[in-house]
């Protein structure tokens, strides 16, 4: 059996990846693929109860290492419990955020630095890197203008203007260095734009790899 793809969505806050990888979602299923749908953190119960400790705004004496390693933590058995699976039953994996994330947001957002991160999530992934990942580029004020009105805000999206600025910097390295398999998406577009436009590159990456 072919191993699957592991095609993951990547942005920061406001960036409409789970909307705009849910209609990837539903455009793979109508056209026949065997897709799995997942998110991170969580994704697999023991994921989700670390996700709650790690976003619930109550939290807020938490370390910023601590923080970086319960992501990894998660998504290790995130990985294993879930991912590794359903790519060795040749399935396409769908994931809402993966390694990069925690690159923009503690390795450079929470100045923890680029390599320390990189360094934890390699002993967590194992080299299991996504095949292909689209980054939604948004600028970090337009997102936090998009998320303000939402009735529910975590504990991350309530950090200041500058943590999520430092987070955009952050992606922009992250596209540097994985410029092989990170495709670049701008998100300060109509969502249906943004939709067609991320649709076009996973079709392209699945049709050249299944």
């Amino acid at each position: 059996m072919k191993q699957g793809l592991f095609i993951t969505f990547e942005g920061p806050d406001g960036s409409g990846k789970t909307t705009v990888s849910h209609y990837v979602l539903g455009q793979l299923k109508s056209a026949g693929y065997d897709v799995v749908y997942t998110r991170e953190p969580g994704g697999i119960d023991i994921a989700e109860q670390i996700r709650h400790v790690i976003l619930d705004p109550k939290n807020i004496a938490m370390d910023k290492k601590t923080e970086a390693l319960l992501y990894a933590a998660s998504r290790r058995q995130h990985l294993v419990e879930k991912v590794l699976p359903a790519l060795a039953e040749g399935k396409i994996v769908l994931c809402d955020r993966f390694v990069d994330s925690s690159l923009a947001y503690q390795g450079i957002g929470r100045g923890i630095g680029f390599e320390e991160i990189l360094s934890i999530n390699q002993f967590a992934i194992e080299g299991h890197y996504p095949d292909c990942t689209v980054y939604l580029d948004l600028p970090a004020d337009i997102g936090l203008k998009r998320i303000a009105d939402r009735a529910y805000l975590d504990r991350l999206d309530q950090e200041e203007a500058s943590f999520h600025s430092k987070v955009v910097e952050g992606y922009q390295e992250v596209v540097k260095r994985f410029k092989d398999r990170i495709v670049v998406v701008n998100a300060n577009q109509p969502v249906e734009n943004v939709q067609r436009d991320a649709l076009a590159v996973v079709l392209a990456w699945v049709k050249a790899h299944v």
